[in-house]
């Protein structure tokens, strides 16, 4: 497909993804503008994310921390890091990433304070495991609290709030109403952690319903991938 095609695609997509963001958000009486788009270009090209950000879109997400980098030195814009975090990688990763939305573990934490530049911060988001699996990303609710105190007492490392994955076998209304009450007692003792990052292609406009403040959305917007995950 030339680029003026794919143009013409993605401005598509991203028209559709927009006009149900803000249908979601009406019906639950809440502003559109108090949700983030991210768009997940993951393996798909730069050209994409070019794309992306002729249209308007400044929020792009990465699940591996070469092709972030590789994207973020051609295209401005805040790049959010939400893969599984490896310790070898997260050096690579404070060199891009303007935000962290898996974290879920006091070792990473460390490990970020200590590579982080001094001139720099970094939003920190606590992924939550929803089903207990927590071999796939993400700590119990009740170890939110330890992660969150060591985050705060860490030189530029910022507190956004919680991310989780809705389970595949799970109804995401279930999945997103345990989500929203994870973070209503979080931020009850962590006010500052309003944010909420949840939702994706297949169940973001439920997310929007349970209070999800971030949204990653790839397939929606850029269609099938190019290559395997």
């Amino acid at each position: 497909m030339d680029l003026d095609s794919r143009y013409i695609e993605i401005e598509k997509n991203v028209k559709a993804v927009r006009a149900r963001i803000e249908s979601a958000s009406q019906k639950v009486n809440r502003s559109s503008a108090d949700v983030t788009l991210i768009a997940v270009t993951k393996t798909y090209p730069v050209s994409d994310a070019m794309i992306l950000s002729q249209l308007g879109i400044s929020n792009f997400g990465e699940n591996r921390s070469s092709e972030g980098a590789a994207k973020a030195a051609e295209i401005q814009g805040t790049w959010h890091f939400q893969g599984q975090i490896q310790s070898n990688k997260i050096k690579q990763v404070l060199t891009w990433a303007n935000s962290i939305h898996s974290v879920d573990d006091l070792r990473h934490i460390s490990l970020i304070k200590k590579a982080l530049p001094d001139d720099k911060n970094i939003s920190i988001f606590l992924q939550v495991a929803l089903d207990g699996q927590l071999h796939r990303g993400g700590v119990s609710e009740e170890i939110l609290p330890l992660l969150a105190e060591e985050v705060l007492s860490s030189d530029g490392l910022m507190l956004e709030g919680l991310m989780a994955v809705a389970p595949l076998d799970q109804d995401p209304h279930r999945a997103f109403s345990e989500l929203a009450r994870i973070h209503s007692v979080f931020s009850q003792q962590f006010p500052m952690a309003t944010n909420l990052s949840a939702g994706m292609s297949n169940d973001f406009e439920v997310a929007i319903e349970y209070g999800a403040t971030h949204l990653r959305i790839g397939s929606s917007i850029l269609g099938v991938r190019t290559s395997p995950l």
